[in-house]
């Protein structure tokens, strides 16, 4: 790999970057990222180029990142649904950690502290989730976007030494990259701060634009959970005032990754932040949260149809529903009919007050254990 030549020759007269060196070790654990990356991005650039698309534009280049995020989120669609499912159960069980919280409120002493701590691992096995399933896709997809953010990053460096990349983004096609830009103005390798020191307003202009509808991007995804996918129970808990702090403080954190990002890596955040919100739409539809606003919506569309769901989430006919429901209320009320009755126990002095109550009226008054006292009989000896 020209990468780690130890000497490479300048492909410009003065380079305006230091040549590329031996990896460090973040650079080797990064390695498989980048070289991934590099396969999917040539793989798409082949494509559209064997179209007819000319290989040095900077829209084969955009397609090609467009195919990056399609690959990279459709292997992600499990964990996505996961990740909806467990942040709709952390929020469901809102009231029962409360429960477990109140329990222990005011003990600080480590016995306290260890049983706390494992009545909420107990509650978390029981429902199946986790707090940190919620975060498993973005975890996964950050090396892809490190790998992403490294492999454009190094485009000005290779392209100046030519060298290529890790795997398959050799010199020429590095070269090509390097060229590439959105809308025949903007290079896709250039962040904002290196756009405003080389004064061209156009591309700051458009890292500007990208960066605003990543944030309200971001901030319609977020919302779409808390508004129309929670339970009104869910929006009693601590864990639903998060996910209302996080509706406005995580968007903000695309103003810092839009500053420091070359444009390549904020046109893939923003792509798969599309992604991200029609994904979510369709989840949130088809599968919302039981009680929430979008599973009412749900069943209006479904009751239009004529159809509703089963106890098991199966879409069934009307008819075929409505007398589920009759038979199920019939078995509730035949086991409640048939349930053993049990009696409120009373105390010795309540017993013996009832007693004489009952001999004084002519009537007999049940005892502490549910037996009746003996009455006096019709031929029995009177006092």
């Amino acid at each position: 790999m020209d990468l780690f030549a130890a000497t490479p020759t300048p492909a410009v007269p003065t380079p305006t970057t230091p040549p590329p060196g031996d990896p460090d070790f973040f650079s080797i654990i990064m390695w498989p990222f980048k070289w991934a990356v590099e396969a999917i991005l040539v793989f798409w650039h082949w494509i559209f180029t064997s179209l007819g698309m000319q290989p040095d534009t900077g829209l084969t280049w955009v397609l090609s990142i467009v195919g990056l995020v399609i690959i990279v989120r459709s292997a992600l669609i499990p964990l996505f649904v996961r990740q909806i499912k467990s942040q709709r159960k952390m929020l469901e069980l809102a009231p029962e950690m409360r429960k477990i919280q109140e329990r222990y409120r005011g003990k600080t002493d480590q016995l306290s502290r260890e049983a706390m701590s494992r009545e909420t691992m107990a509650m978390y096995k029981k429902h199946g989730t986790t707090p940190f399933s919620s975060c498993l896709p973005l975890l996964v997809q950050m090396p892809i976007l490190l790998g992403m953010f490294y492999t454009l990053s190094d485009v000005k460096k290779h392209a100046e030494w030519g060298v290529g990349g890790v795997g398959f983004l050799d010199s020429e096609l590095t070269k090509q990259f390097y060229d590439a830009q959105l809308f025949g103005v903007a290079p896709l390798h250039v962040n904002m701060i290196e756009a405003i020191n080389d004064g061209q307003t156009v591309t700051v202009a458009i890292l500007i634009v990208l960066v605003v509808l990543m944030i309200v991007s971001q901030f319609f995804t977020q919302l779409q959970i808390i508004s129309k996918n929670l339970s009104p129970e869910a929006k009693t808990g601590q864990a639903y005032q998060m996910q209302r702090i996080m509706l406005y403080v995580l968007p903000l954190a695309f103003v810092f990754s839009g500053v420091f990002f070359p444009l390549g890596v904020v046109m893939y955040w923003f792509i798969s932040n599309l992604w991200t919100m029609a994904q979510q739409f369709v989840v949130i539809r088809n599968l919302p949260t039981p009680g929430s606003e979008a599973a009412k919506a749900r069943d209006e569309r479904l009751a239009k149809r004529g159809k509703a769901l089963d106890a098991k989430g199966r879409v069934i006919p009307l008819e075929k529903h409505q007398a589920e429901q009759q038979r199920l209320f019939e078995e509730a009320q035949k086991a409640k009919a048939e349930a053993p009755k049990r009696q409120q126990p009373i105390s010795k002095q309540r017993a013996k007050k009832q007693a004489q109550k009952g001999k004084q009226d002519g009537t007999s008054a049940p005892s502490q254990n549910g037996q009746t006292p003996d009455a006096p009989t019709q031929g029995g000896n009177a006092s």
